[in-house]
């Protein structure tokens, strides 16, 4: 014998109405994850590690909240929201680490799928060379090149991914890194043609 239609949908409305809910909250809490690890970032370009560390412990509570909040909810913990939160997170920590010179964090470490990991990875690329710029505009080219040297690095680790974009959708990220990378390339090589050119025009003036 059926149910009663309209028990039916009342049941229904429940478990919807605590679906979302539950999305407005993680909704909330995954802006602030994108805030903190934006905050995160700009201080270590900025230099303030103290600062960083902070907003980087805020957004990796943050980060654990969700997990927990939605661990009986797969079809919202793996939304793209989450997912861009998660990436923007993973960005900050890999920033962090490298700038502070600790051993990169485990996807288990951080709290984040490993899906949404490899994402990050393919964003951090992007802010080691927003670092690489910094050092170059210092006139520091042996950090630049190291800087350099380690998106190199990271990129030939990132290319060994491939996965069909239903599963993770890397290949754009990977896309994106390769053109940073070559645009770095083309940076480092005209500084330090700048540089060597510099250093012949003083010695030559020396010698007159």
């Amino acid at each position: 014998m059926s149910g009663d239609i309209e028990a039916i949908i009342d049941s229904i409305r429940k478990t919807l109405d605590e679906k979302d809910s539950l999305r407005e909250e993680a909704l909330k809490v995954t802006r602030e994850i994108v805030r903190l690890s934006g905050d995160t970032v700009k201080a270590l370009h900025r230099g303030d590690l103290r600062l960083a560390e902070q907003r980087w412990k805020e957004a990796r509570e943050r980060v654990l909240k969700v997990r927990e909040m939605l661990a009986n909810h797969p079809d919202l913990y793996y939304a793209g929201y989450v997912q861009t939160a998660h990436q923007e997170f993973v960005e900050a920590s890999l920033l962090m680490s490298y700038v502070t010179g600790r051993p990169y964090p485990e996807p288990s470490e951080l709290g984040v799928p490993e899906a949404d990991y490899a994402l990050g990875v393919g964003d951090f690329v992007g802010e080691l060379r927003r670092y690489f710029l910094h050092r170059l505009l210092e006139g520091d080219i042996a950090t630049a090149e190291k800087v350099y040297s380690e998106m190199e690095r990271v990129y030939n680790a990132l290319i060994t991914l491939e996965y069909p974009k239903g599963l993770v959708n890397v290949r754009q990220k990977q896309d994106q890194a390769r053109y940073v990378l070559e645009r770095t390339l083309e940076d480092l090589t005209r500084a330090k043609l700048n540089k060597s050119l510099e250093e012949k025009l003083e010695k030559a003036l020396k010698n007159d």
